[in-house]
């Protein structure tokens, strides 16, 4: 009997839980799902903004309830309050000061739908319940509900825009460009912080990899200061890449980072992979080609304080790699109190490009023999690469060493999908170690063609990769 009767209070207690549940659910109601909420549909099609056009009058429930007892009342009304923009649910009742009036949501149409019970207990009774008229207007809606109310339906709208300090950046469709001057306001008004609107005019498709900006609305003002990763950064948008979908890619690679760790970063922009490395207070060299972004990398590094651990060029990629990675990365390899520890890192995200730039490493220590044989951490590269089509890792892998020169399967640390960039092209990371066979490619066959078969180096001998 006792097992019983504590499964059946069990049972109830669920029951209970599951009842309050639901009961709380299926009050949260969402305005959009509510017609009466929604923006006049005269808009429709508006390509020139006016505000006025807006306006429209709907009928509302309302509650009255006693002003000393809203502490009270208010809680059990919750879910059932309207919630738009720049409206307060929640106001004295000018023709009566003791009472307040209390705005609920359209689709509490009537005493039933609300916790009575509670309400009763508190005095509040059916009588307190009525409709009143409330006027609506552009300044009480969301920006994607008067786009959604405002482009066409029966094709795709403005999923999404990045904000990057005072600018908003669109990509807009051709479908939606009739539209964009209202585009532009509409995110202007709506997004806080927002002075400046642009669309990207053109595919990124230049050699300083910056893109045409065409300014929809606001101030044509494109020097702007961001923050990443509890990191700032400030560049002039228009002449430079930044992109704050990478800002978890960007985390990602250098949390893997330690202290004394050695980063090349040979297409670095502003700094967003090396400045949080240098931060972490690893050996940074970094290097980019575009004038401007060697310029405001210059800036940020001053800004976070990162003088003493980093470099900064600004050369051709493979120049970098042979001449500036070769030369430092061969000094710092005759530290032998350090090689063996510290790890080697070097990132190449010019996903357009960056795996023309893997050749360079062949061989590029052929000229310190000396050096082959000593035991270090094989350097591990990130390289950035687009897919176009049915993606799958095989088809990455081969592109990128069709475009090495050398295979990598066998030191491969991970192909990593980061993100679509438009239907059918995808982002893609390949992470490998970068071998000795590859490091040293004229040594080894030397030392192939030289040495006879007994004095064949050791096969089982040990390299570190453990990254």
């Amino acid at each position: 009997m006792f097992w019983l009767n504590s499964f059946l209070n069990l049972k109830c207690l669920y029951n209970k839980l599951v009842l309050s549940f639901i009961g709380k659910s299926r009050h949260c109601w969402k305005n959009m799902d509510c017609i009466d909420l929604h923006p006049p549909s005269s808009v429709n099609g508006m390509t020139l903004l006016d505000k006025s056009l807006f306006r429209k009058v709907i009928k509302i429930p309302q509650l009255k309830i006693p002003r000393e007892k809203s502490n009270e009342i208010l809680p059990l009304l919750k879910n059932y309050l309207l919630k738009m923009e720049r409206i307060k649910p929640v106001f004295p009742n000018k023709d009566n000061t003791e009472e307040k009036i209390v705005l609920l949501h359209p689709k509490a149409y009537n005493w039933e739908i609300l916790p009575k019970k509670e309400l009763n207990d508190k005095n509040i009774t059916e009588k307190c319940f009525q409709y009143g008229e409330l006027e609506l207007n552009y300044e009480n809606w969301k920006a994607d509900e008067i786009l959604k109310a405002v482009l066409p339906k029966d094709s795709e709208s403005l999923t999404s825009y990045s904000k990057i300090g005072h600018i908003l950046h669109v990509n807009l469709r051709n479908h939606l460009l009739p539209y964009k001057t209202l585009i532009g306001e509409v995110l202007r008004d709506k997004i806080p912080g927002c002075r400046t609107v642009v669309n990207k005019s053109h595919s990124i498709d230049n050699t300083f990899r910056n893109f045409s900006l065409e300014l929809l609305c606001g101030e044509e003002n494109y020097i702007t200061e961001t923050k990443e990763n509890g990191v700032k950064y400030q560049f002039d948008f228009s002449k430079v890449y930044w992109n704050p979908r990478l800002s978890t890619e960007h985390e990602k690679v250098v949390k893997n980072l330690k202290f004394g760790d050695i980063f090349y970063d040979v297409f670095a922009g502003v700094g967003p992979f090396s400045i949080p490395a240098a931060k972490r207070k690893c050996s940074v060299i970094a290097n980019d080609l575009n004038p401007e972004s060697y310029t405001w990398l210059k800036v940020n590094v001053k800004m976070n304080k990162c003088e003493s651990n980093m470099e900064i060029f600004n050369m051709d990629g493979r120049d970098f790699i042979e001449k500036i990675v070769k030369t430092d990365l061969a000094k710092k390899l005759e530290e032998s109190n350090h090689a063996k520890s510290r790890k080697i890192f070097i990132t190449m995200n010019l996903p357009g490009k960056a795996v023309e730039f893997l050749d360079a490493f062949k061989g590029l220590l052929n000229d310190k023999p000396e050096l082959e044989s000593k035991q270090w951490c094989l350097p591990l590269v990130h390289v950035y690469c687009f897919i176009k089509g049915e993606a799958n890792k095989d088809l990455v892998l081969n592109f990128v060493e069709d475009n090495a020169g050398y295979k990598i399967r066998d030191n491969l640390a991970e192909i990593h999908f980061v993100r679509n960039v438009a239907p059918s092209k995808d982002m893609y990371r390949v992470s490998f170690y970068l071998p000795k066979n590859i490091l040293f490619e004229d040594v080894l066959i030397r030392k192939r063609r030289n040495l006879k078969p007994e004095h064949q180096p050791d096969q089982n001998k040990k390299i570190c990769t453990n990254h």
